[in-house]
C-alpha cells in the first residue's frame, strides 16, 4: 500500500487511539484475575489484537459489550500449547513469563521482524525463578512452570518489557521474589506497569526501579478501567500542529505516566505554542528553534523528533541512539536511509543523532514496515516543498489503524 501526502496546512481536532502499552498490560492483568474485568476505550490495533488472542489462548474469555468496551473473565487455564504474539515486542516479553506460570509446556512464537529480535535476556532469569526454558535466543521460546519466585538479575537495559512480564507474573508465584535490575531503561514504562498492577490490588516495592521486592501468593482482583489515550500516537499529530498549523488532541491525560508524554517537553524546547487542560492539548505553529533532548527513556519518539528538528532553525541533538536497533526496524538506519531522501540533514555519532534544520523536500520513502517511520514521514510531508510518497504505508496498523483518516481530517492542501 502506498500513500502520498501533499504539503498542507493543518487545523482541527483528533482523538488518538488508546495506549497500547496500558491496554496490553490491562489485558494481561484481566487474564490473571479470577472474575470479570471491564476495559473501556480499547481500540484493536494489530498489537492489541494479538494480546487479545493470547489471553484467550491462555484461558480468558472475552466478550465485547460496547463499541470499545470488553469484559474479560480471567483464569489462567491454557486451551492451546502455542500462542502467537505477532510482531509485538511487549506482548512477547510480557506473556512469556505469564506462560511460565503454567505447569504445562507452552510455546510463544511470533511473526515478521519479531522472529529476528533477541529474547535471550529472558532465559536465565526464568530458569533462576523455577521455569524450564528451551530457546536459541529468538522466537519461538518454550517454557514450563510454575515460576516459584526467588532472586535473580535482570538485564533491563536491553528490554524493560521483559521486566514488565516478570513484575506482572511473579505476584502469583508461591514464594517471594527479589529482582536486581541492571541499568534499567524506559523507566516511565516500568512506572506504568507498577501503576497498572496496583489497580488490580497487586503490591510490589522498588528502589528507584533498580531492585524490586514482589511478595508471592497474591491475587489479582477484577477492576473496571478506562484505557487512556496513547501519547506515542498523539506525538505525530502534535508535531503536525507545530510545523503546519494547529492541532488539538482530545481525551488525553496530560498527567499521564506514559513515557511519550515527554513530547510536550520537546515541543516546548523547540518553541511551539502549547495549551493544555487536564484532558486535551493544543499545539500551534510558530518559528521553531533547534533543541537538545534525551530520548533514552522514550526511544519511540525518535522518528517524529527528527522531523521536528528538521523544521527548526539551527541544530537539534537527540540522545539515545543505542535504543533504536531492535525495533520494528533498525530505526537509526531507517532514519538515515529514508529521511535523507526527503532532504533531511542527519548524522549519528556515538549516542547522539544530530538533525540540521532548514526544512525538507518531497520524495519517496519506504516505511521499512515500521509504523513510526511511516507516520513521521507523513507528518514531514506537511511542511515539505513537495509531496511525499510512503510505501508499505499499512505499517501504521500496528499502533494507529485510523492514522490516515485522522491526518486527512485535519489537512487542507496548499493552493
Amino acid at each position: 500500500m502506498e500513500k502520498t501526502i501533499h504539503p498542507s496546512q493543518v487545523s482541527g481536532e483528533v482523538r488518538p487511539p488508546c495506549s497500547k502499552s496500558y491496554a496490553q498490560r490491562a489485558l494481561a492483568a484481566a487474564l490473571l484475575c479470577e472474575g470479570e474485568t471491564t476495559l473501556s476505550n480499547i481500540e484493536l490495533c494489530d498489537d492489541t489484537r494479538y494480546a487479545m488472542d493470547v489471553i484467550t489462548g491462555l484461558g480468558a474469555s472475552v466478550r465485547q459489550t460496547g463499541p470499545a468496551q470488553y469484559v474479560i473473565r480471567g483464569g489462567l487455564a491454557p486451551v492451546t500449547d502455542t500462542v502467537n504474539t505477532g510482531e509485538s515486542g511487549l506482548a512477547t516479553r510480557l506473556f512469556t513469563p505469564i506462560a511460565a506460570l503454567c505447569e504445562r509446556r507452552m510455546t510463544v512464537t511470533g511473526s515478521g521482524t519479531m522472529l529476528r529480535r533477541p529474547i535471550d535476556m529472558m532465559i536465565e532469569p526464568l530458569r533462576n525463578l523455577g521455569a524450564e526454558v528451551l530457546s536459541d535466543g529468538f522466537l519461538p521460546i518454550t517454557v514450563r512452570g510454575p515460576l516459584k519466585g526467588g532472586e535473580t538479575d535482570v538485564e533491563a537495559h536491553v528490554s524493560s518489557q521483559f521486566l514488565t512480564g516478570l513484575l506482572m507474573s511473579l505476584p502469583l508465584a508461591e514464594g517471594d521474589t527479589v529482582l536486581h535490575v541492571e541499568q534499567p531503561n524506559s523507566l516511565p514504562y516500568l512506572a506504568v506497569t507498577v501503576d497498572l498492577a496496583s489497580k488490580f490490588k497487586i503490591r510490589m516495592e522498588h528502589n528507584g526501579f533498580r531492585e524490586f521486592f514482589i511478595p508471592g501468593g497474591q491475587h489479582y482482583h477484577p477492576a473496571r478501567l478506562h484505557i487512556e489515550g496513547d501519547w506515542s500516537c498523539a506525538a505525530f499529530m502534535l508535531v503536525a500542529g507545530a510545523i503546519a498549523g494547529e492541532v488539538t488532541a482530545k481525551r488525553m491525560n496530560t498527567l499521564s505516566l506514559q513515557a511519550d508524554l515527554a513530547i510536550i517537553q520537546a515541543l516546548t524546547k523547540a518553541g511551539a505554542v502549547i495549551i493544555t487542560t487536564p484532558d486535551e492539548i493544543t499545539v500551534r505553529k510558530r518559528e521553531l528553534s533547534g533543541f537538545e533532548f534525551d530520548a533514552t527513556q522514550r526511544p519511540d519518539l525518535f522518528p517524529i523528533l527528527a522531523v521536528l528538528g528538521a523544521n527548526c532553525n539551527g541544530t537539534t541533538r537527540i540522545k539515545g541512539v543505542h535504543r533504536l536497533m531492535y525495533k520494528e526496524s533498525n530505526r537509526a538506519e531507517a532514519i538515515l536511509s529514508e529521511y535523507t531522501r526527503l532532504g533531511m540533514k542527519v548524522e549519528m555519532q556515538d549516542d547522539i543523532m544530530t538533525v540540521h534544520g532548514g526544512g525538507l523536500s518531497g520524495g519517496t520513502v519506504d516505511s521499512c514496515n515500521d509504523h513510526r517511520i511511516a507516520m513521521a514521514a507523513a507528518v514531514a510531508a506537511l511542511a515539505a516543498t513537495g509531496p511525499v510518497t510512503i510505501t508499505r504505508a499499512q505499517a501504521v496498523n500496528k499502533s494507529y489503524p485510523r492514522f490516515w483518516e485522522d491526518l486527512e481530517s485535519i489537512t487542507r492542501k496548499e493552493a
